[in-house]
């Protein structure tokens, strides 16, 4: 779950732009935690204290309101009756990550991951989005190809996804492309990111590199590379974590000992 949040730090620096190279520095002083974050935190709790993803959810943006939300989202947020509002963007598959890691059986994590998508994101693509990258990260932490995944995904859940980054980018600057907000436009473009990588790095880079929705993509496509790579470089999990909060840290780290996950490179 730790790579779908340095994900989002790295990426928050490139919101609706992308780089011109994938040789860029990650990092600057203006990188910083946004409601991708937030919302996954938000997930994160729900399932360590056995609550309910929308009573956390709610509370989680109350305690950081100023984290980059949509009008929508902060609508029902701050309703007194939250309804569903159904949504197609991807804010269901950004805060998805933690169920992938909590739950180990297909029709769980698929279950789950509807139910925290469906407080807010009730319509067939927002559900979608939820569980495509929860299942690609259950399947990758199982050990399965990049082939089987992008396989399964596309089979299941009709995703066009395409051969590779350089030829994505490609098609999008000739055709005036932005990868947008919605699963449709962000999803596919994430799964991509892992797909044509060869590393943890690498795939936050091809986030960068195609950019549009940068840091929910680059979010997204972390915690899929988390997952099948199972190392993040020791400096890049150091400058992450630097910009979290320590009740933050302490929330993750909790998790991460309850679940036995292990990310450092040797």
């Amino acid at each position: 779950m730790i790579g779908s949040i340095i994900g989002d730090i790295i990426g928050s620096i490139w919101e609706g732009k992308q780089s011109k190279t994938k040789d860029v520095e990650l990092f600057n002083e203006y990188s910083t935690f946004t409601d991708d974050t937030v919302l996954t935190l938000a997930v994160v709790e729900a399932i360590l204290e056995k609550r309910g993803y929308q009573s956390e959810i709610i509370r989680y943006y109350k305690k950081y309101p100023h984290a980059g939300y949509g009008h929508m989202f902060k609508d029902w947020a701050n309703s007194s009756k939250p309804q569903p509002y159904k949504s197609y963007g991807n804010g269901s598959a950004m805060r998805v990550s933690p169920i992938a890691y909590a739950f180990d059986d297909l029709k769980t994590v698929l279950k789950e991951a509807g139910k925290s998508a469906e407080i807010t994101h009730n319509s067939p693509d927002g559900i979608a989005g939820a569980q495509a990258i929860a299942l690609s990260i259950l399947m990758a932490r199982k050990g399965s190809s990049k082939a089987e995944i992008r396989s399964q995904i596309s089979k299941r859940f009709r995703f066009n996804i395409a051969d590779g980054v350089e030829e994505l980018r490609k098609y999008n600057i000739e055709n005036w492309i932005v990868n947008g907000t919605s699963v449709e436009e962000s999803v596919p473009v994430a799964l991509l990111c892992f797909l044509d990588s060869d590393s943890f790095e690498d795939t936050i880079r091809n986030a960068l590199y195609l950019g549009g929705d940068t840091d929910t993509i680059a979010s997204m496509a972390g915690g899929i590379a988390q997952a099948f790579y199972q190392k993040i470089p020791e400096w890049i999990l150091a400058e992450s974590r630097n910009r979290l909060e320590e009740a933050q840290l302490d929330i993750i780290d909790r998790f991460n000992n309850k679940y036995g996950i292990d990310y450092l490179e040797p």
